[in-house]
């Protein structure tokens, strides 16, 4: 068999001193090349050892780039290694060297074998014959609809995701040197190679490739135009399930505003208090006991109450909506505890006891004691700089509150917000700093799967957001008890942080990438694909959905915490939010290289961060309703003493609480069909396992 670049003796596949062709594209010779979707069958690529696989066209999947300094032995042993069958500890996959044995990228592809049997491992369900949604058996696959075109079968992301899942999956079955490295760099057992290549700088990089014309057909119907529904099954197919219920849960909160924006605007036009809120934000900044008791809280009850109850309602219902997305698109089977560890795992070499192969071990007393003795104590610092930052905030609150009342000139004025922009800047840069840290964190804790790994990171994250953006708005409800204070605190953060969110996400990228990057890979029709798929490697990476999911989550606390000192809250992140849908998905199509997305079920451990703070919202208003003007009146005229008031509101907390489980439990997680479609799987499994 031939080698990538026409060395025999190497033993890789393919021959590699031919360009690649990708078609409709000429070469300066005049080769004709293949699409940038699919190429023909020729020298270059690896071959397939399995006769269902052999195809007319390979689809290039996936952008190697190698190290400067890689040398030929290098590339061809790596070329041989992705193609080699996996029971010789290869990926099954099939790789071309672009232009030249010399060269520093290597395009992969997928054979349909590989591509099914990963389906399987992953837990996909698929359109059976009789047309529902089956977890995928590669010894059924005939039964399943498409399966023998894989490029309908599956979807581009998932196409793609396999190809990184085998990658990432090579594990080392003997020791071994690397042709053309030096002789201290050895491979050993059970290493992942994947991972030791990347830490050696052999692998710089690893993109999949966009697909020019689904790209445009998406950017058509999803960003540009007057559509107001999302294409999420295209965004599902192009980016993944991951991207798809991001985008599908931002579609459903942002047109789910609608309610609480129309009481918000009813509340401030007919209490009569437009003029007030516009004083007491952008006024003074400063509003009299007198001014605040002037205050028609009746309409501010109800926003309360309505809060509360509206966050309960839009999770029940993004429950059923996602279990509807999550079987249309074929995940709700995934599997993961018994798949092989995720490439940063490490440990000792061992059988693991459940699934019997050797593979790295990790006790996990080890990692429990790694959080509790590192993780925690970091954490708990990152916390009281929190404290810290706020504690200056008062303090310059304080001082700057006293040079207005001294000068009370225009200057004062602005100045009084000078004190709540800079903690917000603190804030901003703290958590991005804190993110990095806590990646560190999650990775020295060592968790086997890539779940675990992306769940403990999230909560890190979740706990310091929670605790960052919240713990001043909790200390000036609860602790100073100041709502004009407090009114102006949210105003600030809405607006300033949403200002400052659209020139960091989208406009400075766009001014980058418009003047900078963009001239630096322009390209023409007759340049080879492959300066185009570097053209790709040369954007961004994309930053991923952490800060968008964080985004919404601090909105939705302002929204479900504190809307009744400021019933305006709905009103500004719908306007928002309608802009964020098209910015968001502009810059993952246009601005960025295109993600690998792992197929997923659901929103995971965000969805629970919602729930936590639909619940904590109870607490949150009935102790604002506390602060009420009227009810203060009440206790320093006698009429109802402040313990009464105090126990009026634990009951009325507690009722509002049950009415929210209630609630809860008369929406059911997943519609009907979607349950007996559940059950019908689960039953069609056990009849499956009798067979055997």
């Amino acid at each position: 068999m031939s080698t990538a670049d026409g060395d025999e003796g190497e033993g890789a596949r393919g021959r590699g001193s031919e360009r690649a062709r990708w078609p409709e594209d000429k070469t300066p010779e005049g080769k004709v090349l293949g699409k940038s979707s699919a190429t023909t069958t020729g020298p270059g690529w690896t071959k397939v050892s399995c006769p269902c696989c052999v195809s007319e066209q390979i689809e290039p999947l996936v952008l190697v780039k190698l190290g400067a300094k890689v040398r030929p032995e290098t590339k061809r042993w790596l070329i041989r290694l992705i193609g080699a069958p996996q029971k010789d500890g290869g990926a099954a996959l099939l790789a071309h060297p672009g232009e030249d044995a010399s060269g520093d990228i290597i395009v992969v592809a997928a054979p349909r074998c590989t591509l099914l049997r990963a389906v399987e491992e992953l837990g996909l369900c698929k359109p059976y014959r009789d047309g529902d949604m089956e977890a995928f058996s590669y010894d059924d696959k005939d039964n399943f609809i498409e399966s023998d075109n894989v490029e309908v079968f599956l979807t581009l992301a998932e196409r793609q995701y396999i190809v990184k899942y085998e990658l990432d999956g090579l594990w080392v079955q003997r020791d071994l040197k690397v042709p053309g490295l030096s002789d201290s760099f050895v491979l050993k057992h059970r290493d992942s190679i994947w991972q030791k290549l990347v830490s050696a700088g052999v692998v710089v990089d690893m993109v999949p490739l966009h697909n020019p014309g689904k790209l445009r057909e998406l950017g058509k119907t999803w960003y540009s135009g007057n559509h107001l529904a999302q294409p999420l099954d295209a965004v599902n197919e192009y980016f993944g399930s991951s991207v798809g219920f991001y985008f599908s849960f931002l579609d459903f909160y942002t047109w789910s505003l609608l309610p609480p924006a129309v009481l918000g605007l009813s509340i401030t036009y007919f209490s009569g208090e437009a003029q007030k809120e516009k004083e007491s934000v952008w006024g003074s900044g400063v509003t009299t006991a007198e001014d605040e008791s002037d205050l028609v809280f009746s309409g501010h009850m109800v926003q309360a109450v309505f809060s509360m109850i509206w966050s309960t309602v839009i999770m029940e219902l993004w429950k059923r909506r996602s279990s509807t997305l999550s079987y249309r698109w074929g995940t709700l089977n995934l599997t993961e505890r018994f798949a092989e560890p995720r490439p940063g795992f490490h440990g000792e070499i061992g059988v693991n006891p459940v699934t019997g192969r050797v593979e790295p071990l990790f006790p996990g007393w080890q990692r429990d004691l790694r959080m509790a003795l590192v993780s925690v104590p970091v954490v708990g610092l990152f916390l009281g700089l929190v404290v810290l930052g706020m504690t200056c905030f008062y303090w310059g609150e304080a001082h700057i509150q006293q040079l207005h009342k001294d000068w009370d000139s225009l200057l004062t004025q602005i100045l009084l917000y000078v004190p709540s922009v800079l903690h917000i800047i603190y804030t901003n840069m703290l958590a991005t700093v804190y993110r990095n840290v806590a990646q560190s964190l999650t990775e020295y804790e060592n968790h086997r799967e890539q779940s675990a790994f992306e769940n403990h990171l999230t909560a890190k994250v979740l706990v310091f957001t929670f605790f960052n953006y919240f713990a001043v708005l909790f200390h000036i409800a609860f602790i100073k008890e100041d709502v004009p204070l407090l009114r102006k605190r949210l105003a600030s953060l809405l607006i300033i942080s949403q200002v400052v969110n659209q020139v960091t996400e989208v406009v400075i990228p766009y001014l980058v990438d418009r003047f900078i990057s963009t001239p630096n890979r322009a390209e023409t029709e007759d340049d080879p694909q492959e300066d185009k798929f570097r053209n790709e490697s040369t954007l961004p990476a994309f930053p991923g959905l952490f800060a968008e999911y964080i985004e919404l989550l601090v909105q939705f606390g302002y929204l479900s915490l504190f809307s009744c000192v400021y019933p305006l809250t709905a009103v500004l992140l719908l306007i928002n939010n309608i802009t964020e849908i098209r910015t968001d998905a502009y810059k993952i199509c246009k601005l960025f290289r295109k993600p690998f997305s792992p197929p997923v079920a659901n929103m995971g451990v965000w969805q629970l961060a919602f729930q936590v703070l639909s619940f904590a919202s109870v607490m949150s208003n009935c102790w604002l309703l506390l602060l009420s003007p009227q009810l203060q009146e009440l206790c320093q005229q006698g009429k109802m003493s402040c313990t009464s008031i105090l126990l009026m509101a634990v009951l009325v907390e507690h009722v509002l609480i049950l009415v929210k489980v209630i609630v809860a439990v008369l929406i059911p997680d997943e519609p009907d069909w979607i349950r007996k479609k559940i059950e019908r799987m689960e039953y069609k499994s056990i009849q499956a396992l009798k067979q055997c």
